[in-house]
């Protein structure tokens, strides 16, 4: 048999995967470097997989000391498939009975777009899991409606794509410039992975979503990166949820996807932002809290 032109490989060697059972939740699709560093869980954006979102951070993370966690959230990529609707608040509790389940203790939460409102979640309802917050290209409220147009649309045309040949896919990446070789065929697959229902849900879930009530009672320290030319989650948003923390800010090139179209620069913002937000959580509490606004 003749091998495929173009083989669906990751452009990185990914870090160890492994499946942890969950009493009470099922089977979890984690990533996990290993190693006694402090703990980082990593929380995937909509429509994504945890390596298609983070295979530019994985080895960065890793190298600066932390054991990098990362899970494939409810209906994307290999992650659980329900009966039940997709839900944002089980995707928290998914995260801390990871940890729970692997003995970790508490972890700092790294949020990209749709798994930022997860780790906020998660902040309010296990506050004792959650060391520190770094949320990426996210925002506290989606229900303005641009935003929630731009997830009922892509919703809508995730459903189309997941009864389409697989080739429809490539004809999207196609028509979007990138190029048809080995990393899209990869990006391809993971994008296929997913349930098309539970991503439509996980749309429309977004859309629904503000945070603002009850930002104000989180003690958990945050940093924020901003992606500074983001059309998808506006800058402005972003700060906003920033103010609202009290978190750091640091910046990233790129649009909505910058933690894989501008590595270099996003991974840089990201250290940045754990550097800080590490200092905050290692402060005592009598001599300190959350950081201000840079």
């Amino acid at each position: 048999m003749a091998a495929s032109r173009y083989a669906p490989e990751p452009p990185v060697t990914l870090p160890p995967a492994r499946t942890v059972q969950v009493a009470g939740r099922g089977e979890l699709f984690v990533r996990d470097t290993g190693g006694d560093g402090p703990p980082l869980l990593l929380l995937h954006g909509w429509t994504a997989s945890a390596d298609l979102n983070w295979y530019g951070q994985y080895d960065v993370l890793a190298a600066a000391g932390h054991r990098v966690l990362a899970l494939d959230h409810r209906g994307h990529g290999r992650g659980i498939r329900a009966l039940n609707e997709f839900d944002l608040v089980d995707c928290a509790d998914d995260a801390v009975a990871l940890l729970e389940a692997l003995g970790t203790g508490p972890a700092t939460f790294v949020g990209y777009s749709m798994g930022g409102p997860i780790a906020l979640l998660a902040a309010r309802r296990h506050p004792h899991a959650v060391r520190a917050l770094v949320l990426c290209a996210t925002a506290s409220n989606w229900r303005a409606l641009r935003i929630r147009g731009l997830w009922w649309s892509m919703a809508a045309w995730r459903l189309v794509l997941a009864v389409a040949p697989y080739g429809l896919w490539r004809a999207g990446l196609r028509a979007a410039g990138l190029a048809d070789d080995a990393h899209t065929t990869w990006a391809t697959g993971e994008l296929v992975r997913g349930s098309a229902r539970d991503i439509a849900e996980a749309g429309r879930e977004l859309g629904r979503f503000d945070a603002r009530p009850w930002l104000g009672e989180l003690r958990a320290p945050a940093a924020s990166v901003v992606t500074r030319n983001d059309h998808a989650v506006p800058p402005a948003w972003q700060r906003d949820l920033a103010r609202r923390l009290g978190a750091t800010v640091t910046e990233s090139p790129g649009d909505h996807l910058a933690s894989s179209t501008h590595v270099a620069g996003f991974n840089a913002a990201l250290l940045d932002a754990l550097r800080r937000v590490d200092q905050v959580a290692s402060t005592p509490p009598s001599t300190g809290s959350t950081a201000p606004v840079t």
